[in-house]
């Protein structure tokens, strides 16, 4: 797959917002022509004490939804990078942190003032059951 190196790069940014409790969201977006598939919204949950994310895929006449481990979804997600979508939003307290394709396939990861002020509140609720 061409972008996994620096979607890789990208994922490190979630998964460390992730563990230090800055996590908001994480969207996947801007399709390529019109697709079935609108987006892909990621947030956290809680899975028996274990820390996953939900998956939650778009349509324009339905919505699926599937549970991964952290790592596991990074697989998943990558699969629709430039296949779909071209970006993919991190929303943390911190910053918005945006993976984007322009057209001829360049990657960019332009940091913003963040959009978020409250981390998820099962990022919280997890960090606090941990400590």
């Amino acid at each position: 797959m061409p972008f996994k190196e620096t979607f890789s790069e990208f994922y490190s940014k979630v998964k460390l917002s992730l563990e230090d409790g800055t996590f908001a969201k994480l969207t996947l977006a801007k399709t390529i022509g019109n697709t079935d598939l609108m987006n892909i919204y990621v947030r956290p949950i809680l899975d028996e004490n274990t820390l996953k994310l939900e998956l939650k895929f778009k349509f324009q006449r339905e919505e699926l939804f599937e549970i991964h481990t952290i790592d596991s979804a990074f697989s998943r997600l990558l699969e629709f990078i430039n296949n779909p979508f071209l970006s993919a939003i991190l929303f943390s307290t911190e910053f918005d942190l945006t993976y984007k394709l322009n057209k001829k396939r360049a990657v960019s990861v332009i940091e913003q003032f963040p959009s978020f002020t409250h981390a998820s509140p099962v990022i919280l609720e997890y960090l606090e059951r941990k400590s």
